[in-house]
């Protein structure tokens, strides 16, 4: 793919299970454009959020690279910006001092005024500078994830990784989140890799759906493009065919990648030989017999 920023090539990720090792991975391959907005859908507990992390650099994969314009990911770094599920902000502190902790630690060099011009720009982008005074604990959990979003964007990273951002909030406040997130995304540019379990969000927010197939040993299937026009819209699943295509599409590739053990009609032969080879009730039954026969004898 060209100008490719961020390339996955035969990733492969397994942990100890016991005696034996459990495969996460397998062979995911993936190419991701400069300024490309790529959704990766999947079902919950297929290795998502797996993914995520080896590309954040928090783990190392068993097998296969993944490359940042053409260099190997060693760790975390400042040009991957990293949105989690559970806003992972620091309590004591203010909205304000949370995005500024960030802007420190990557533009140690800035004055003073550089940093709160930087911290207060991106605050302003995500509708919070009203609240750059109050703690995490006095905001919901929508303007939470704004600030982590806030803090991520900051750090101008070359490329945003998103876990799920949205999945613990009620409907009303995410689909309002997915407006604001395309609108920001439409504005900064960034390349965003995100990963969902909601088709609908996957639609409305990527320019490519890439689905990961059930684990274990997941693996990515092969890529959808998005080519509705922006901005998009949560009513458009009611009245776009062709977002309907596209919903019908992903969902057709999750549901018959699932793997859903066969249930064998056949009865279960029991072995002729067995003591235990009668039912409790069966046997509770001979047990009645031979009582009702001693009996009367």
């Amino acid at each position: 793919m060209n100008d490719a920023c961020l390339s996955l090539r035969g990733v492969g990720k397994s942990y100890q299970a016991g005696a034996g090792t459990h495969d996460v991975l397998r062979d995911v391959n993936l190419e991701v454009r400069r300024g490309e907005f790529v959704c990766i859908v999947g079902y919950s507990g297929s290795g998502k959020s797996t993914l995520i992390s080896l590309i954040a650099g928090l783990t190392t994969p068993d097998q296969g690279q993944i490359l940042l314009d053409g260099q190997p990911i060693m760790g975390p770094g400042p040009d991957r910006g990293v949105v989690f599920q559970n806003y992972s902000l620091l309590p004591w502190l203010t909205v304000f001092d949370n995005v500024m902790l960030a802007v420190k630690q990557v533009f140690p060099d800035w004055t003073r005024q550089q940093m709160t011009e930087r911290v207060e720009h991106y605050l302003a982008l995500v509708n919070l500078a009203a609240a750059a005074k109050k703690r995490p604990a006095q905001l919901s959990g929508g303007m939470r994830q704004r600030v982590s979003l806030a803090r991520a964007l900051a750090m101008s990273p070359e490329v945003l990784l998103m876990d799920e951002p949205l999945s613990a909030l009620d409907a009303l406040t995410r689909g309002t989140l997915q407006e604001e997130i395309e609108r920001i995304w439409r504005q900064e540019r960034k390349t965003v890799v995100m990963i969902t379990n909601h088709v609908d969000e996957a639609i409305l927010l990527a320019d490519r759906i890439v689905p990961l197939s059930p684990g274990p040993g997941a693996t990515l299937g092969a890529s959808i493009a998005v080519d509705l026009p922006r901005p998009r819209d949560a009513k458009m699943a009611n009245h776009c065919p062709e977002f309907q295509r596209l919903r019908a599409q992903v969902t057709e590739f999750l549901v018959g990648q699932r793997r859903v053990p066969r249930v064998t009609e056949t009865a279960p032969v029991e072995p002729a030989a067995s003591p235990l080879r009668h039912t409790p009730i069966q046997l509770g039954k001979r047990v009645r017999r031979k009582l009702q026969t001693a009996g009367a004898s």
